[in-house]
């Protein structure tokens, strides 16, 4: 058939059909074939390769995204661990000065310890209620109206009473001195014990440890 030659203004249906009886059967089928081809192709890529493409495009947007948030967390760790590195120093400095509540109730060893390593006696320790120390601007009040935000530290006196030489004792100090925690010798009165040709002392008087306040309040 000769599409060229049809007359476009004087087409009719039974001219149609007389031409397509002209048409090779070949033809036809061929072009048949390929119209379903084309159907079937688009039937498939809409109920079957669409969806399975769009699943894969989500799935990699989602790794990509992800991949986002993984850089930043490095980044965020990193910054971190430089901050808890520059931190450390300076919270170990800090609070091997405080005393924790453990430490407090061990006080008695700690003190005996240094006491027997240089031939003194406690004979005497009591400790007394700790006593908050307010932070700048904080007013003073009712200690059962305090915040923990409020405090900056508890001081905890301690009433003692020492037995030995005198030279031990100032040894005894010394060393307490040396330690790294916190302790203050607040009041001391020292007696020579009468009669007694050693030259014995007895050292009596009130230190202050320092508590930290998430131990005490």
């Amino acid at each position: 058939m000769d599409l060229k030659n049809i007359d476009l203004k004087n087409i009719n249906v039974s001219d149609i059909a007389a031409k397509l009886k002209t048409v090779d059967k070949k033809t036809l089928i061929k072009f048949g074939a390929g119209f379903f081809a084309i159907v079937i192709f688009l039937i498939g890529y809409y109920l079957i390769l669409n969806p399975i493409v769009k699943e894969k495009k989500a799935l990699y947007e989602d790794k990509v995204l992800k991949e986002s948030e993984i850089t930043q967390f490095e980044d965020e760790i990193i910054t971190n661990k430089k901050r808890l590195k520059k931190l450390k120093p300076q919270f170990k400095e800090s609070s091997t000065l405080f005393h924790s509540k453990a430490e407090v109730e061990g006080l008695y060893q700690s003190l005996s310890r240094f006491a027997g390593i240089n031939g003194l006696t406690i004979s005497k320790i009591e400790k007394k209620k700790p006593k908050p120390i307010l932070k700048p601007g904080v007013a003073q009040q009712a200690e059962e109206l305090l915040k923990k935000t409020d405090i900056s530290y508890y001081q905890i006196p301690v009433e003692y009473e020492i037995k030995g030489n005198f030279l031990g004792y100032i040894k005894f100090k010394r060393s307490i001195a040396k330690s790294k925690k916190m302790l203050n010798f607040d009041k001391e009165t020292i007696s020579i014990v009468q009669n007694d040709s050693t030259g014995a002392i007895i050292a009596k008087g009130e230190l202050t440890i320092v508590g930290i306040p998430d131990e005490f309040f």
